[in-house]
């Protein structure tokens, strides 16, 4: 069972750009584009590249376990239309930078206005690994 909504997991199976938010040691946000993919076993965000263990955002993930990862686009302009979805949550470094979703936030991607948003907690994961 996935938290995901099912026009969510079909907006991330289109979707192709995200942009990663970490935290550095000063406390300073970090936040770059990447790819991404849906990992349906493990209900996560999965996110790769070259060298990933040498980047930025992957020293931030190991040390604080955290990241967020917004996925948008701009269908239309004429009418505008906008949608997207925030996913924030504990965070492993392994060959992947892997987001297990706490709270998704999401907009304009069912049949609603784009300015109405469908936010939600997940307070159990049970796939997620335990540190």
């Amino acid at each position: 069972m996935t938290i995901f909504t099912e026009p969510e997991l079909a907006f991330l199976a289109e979707a192709g750009l995200a942009r990663i938010a970490t935290v550095g040691v000063d406390g300073t946000p970090h936040v770059t584009p990447t790819g991404f993919t849906y990992n349906p076993t493990q209900d996560s965000i999965d996110i790769g590249g070259a060298q990933l263990d040498r980047t930025k955002k992957y020293r931030d993930v190991r040390r604080t376990g955290r990241a967020a990862v917004v996925i948008d686009d701009l269908p239309s302009i004429n009418p505008w239309h906008v949608r997207g979805i925030e996913i924030r949550g504990h965070a492993e470094a392994l060959d992947v930078i892997r987001i297990y979703p706490e709270r998704v936030i999401s907009w304009g991607i069912a049949d609603d206005s784009p300015s109405q948003r469908h936010a939600r907690t997940i307070r159990s994961r049970p796939n997620q690994r335990q540190a």
